[in-house]
């Protein structure tokens, strides 16, 4: 069997992260997250993948080339304008000529429930698979009213009450090449886009087999910022003691930790595990590296920083007398000495953020701040939780930061002095 990864969208959720590179390549544990869908697929027997890529495309294909070096053969096409995921699957015709799964880029998944979906998909002769998981609220999401594990009706984002079912759509997908027939027969949504739900519809009002498989392994859709720091806490856990640069002397590590190539961990730095730090890493003296915390290629830590739960990226470097705390900082940043970024309300109250123009919930108590690639701020600068910081802005020493700042911006706080005879 054969696989498309979807992976040609923009993520305007997750800027400013995405304002640099597309929101698959964001890390999870150590890894872009199309890597783990890769792999997914690869260790469920299957070895031919074809990437729907458009955003930032060169960025994947470099990392990913022809897929040798992961296990698989990769190809790709470019979906040049991106006008839904029934458009993006018409894309895999003449390439794809087999049954083939398709995957949404952006969700992470358990290989077996690929595996398992395979063979219910061969048992029972269906047209088109549609994987389904269940959930407390199903009006975010595609929700599916199921009759003896037949799709007979797809309603997208119901009212909670008119909802059919708690069963929503994972976007993980088995079709035949039949749904390329369907595809072309399908209309423009009221969104202005291409629904492979419709396309499936079509299936359905045709007397095709378009059936549910409803899973209860590792499915996760990775929306909204501070869910990148939700799913690398849980595949942090995961990982094992591997060690491959130099720990000093004095250094006190409890937990698992991975530690990349040609990386040191200077005396005097206290690690809770788990942790990964990549290659060509500098760390302390006298830090504190508390649990759960990712740390990128070339990420520099100077002496009395304390980092928890974070993820920090490639070619960062956080500079003495530094807090970070369950925070998203980009690549190429430079956090000044004593940078402190706040992750707790004084009111204790879950931390919201501005996504898209709106006021969201993210559900958390302890959030921090979203830096985008190429953010520097001044000496003794401070940020209030949930504060986004857009690309290559500049913070000026000593500015206290409630407010999010746009890309681009220079931020410069001037303080009044008065001074008199003693």
């Amino acid at each position: 069997m054969q696989a498309a990864i979807l992976t040609a969208g923009e993520g305007t959720r997750m800027r400013p992260l995405t304002l640099t590179r597309p929101k698959t390549m964001l890390p999870v544990g150590g890894k872009p997250i199309i890597q783990h869908n890769i792999e997914a697929l690869r260790d469920a027997g299957v070895e031919e993948i074809l990437l729907i890529t458009g955003y930032c495309e060169e960025i994947i294909k470099d990392y990913f080339n022809n897929g040798e070096d992961f296990g698989v053969k990769i190809t790709y096409v470019t979906q040049k304008e991106r006008l839904g995921t029934a458009h993006a699957i018409g894309h895999t015709e003449n390439i794809l000529t087999d049954d083939f799964i398709v995957l949404n880029g952006d969700i992470i998944l358990d290989y077996e429930l690929i595996s398992e979906m395979i063979d219910n998909y061969e048992s029972n002769s269906a047209d088109s698979m549609m994987v389904l998981t269940e959930v407390e609220d199903p009006s975010s999401f595609g929700v599916v009213e199921l009759e003896n594990n037949y799709i007979k009706n797809i309603i997208e984002k119901p009212n909670i009450e008119e909802a059919p079912s708690n069963l929503i759509n994972t976007g993980v997908y088995i079709f035949n090449q039949d749904i390329l027939d369907k595809i072309k027969e399908t209309k423009l949504s009221l969104r202005g886009e291409y629904e492979i739900t419709d396309s499936l519809q079509l299936q359905i009002d045709d007397g095709k087999n378009v059936m549910g498989f409803i899973t209860d392994k590792k499915w996760v859709d990775v929306g909204h910022p501070w869910e990148l720091i939700e799913i690398n806490e849980e595949f942090l856990t995961e990982i094992t003691n591997e060690i491959y640069g130099k720990i000093e002397d004095g250094v006190t590590i409890h937990g698992n930790i991975y530690l990349g190539d040609n990386s040191i961990i200077r005396s005097g730095t206290y690690i809770q595990g788990p942790a990964y730090i990549g290659d060509n890493c500098d760390i302390g003296p006298n830090t504190y590296i508390r649990g759960k915390t990712y740390l990128g290629d070339s990420v520099h830590v100077g002496n009395a920083v304390e980092i928890k739960n974070s993820i920090i990226m490639h070619n960062t470097n956080i500079n003495h007398l530094t807090y970070v705390g369950d925070s998203i900082i980009g690549a190429n940043c430079n956090l000044a000495a004593g940078t402190n970024i706040a992750n707790l309300r004084f009111d204790d109250a879950n931390v919201k953020l501005t996504i898209k123009g709106k006021r969201i919930d993210s559900g958390r108590r302890k959030l921090g701040v979203i830096f985008g690639d190429g953010v520097k701020t001044g000496v003794n600068t401070s940020f209030n939780p949930g504060v986004i910081v857009g690309q290559n802005s500049f913070i000026g020493s000593g500015s206290i930061i409630y407010n999010d700042i746009e890309s681009n911006k220079l931020i410069i706080s001037k303080q009044g002095q008065e001074i008199i005879e003693k």
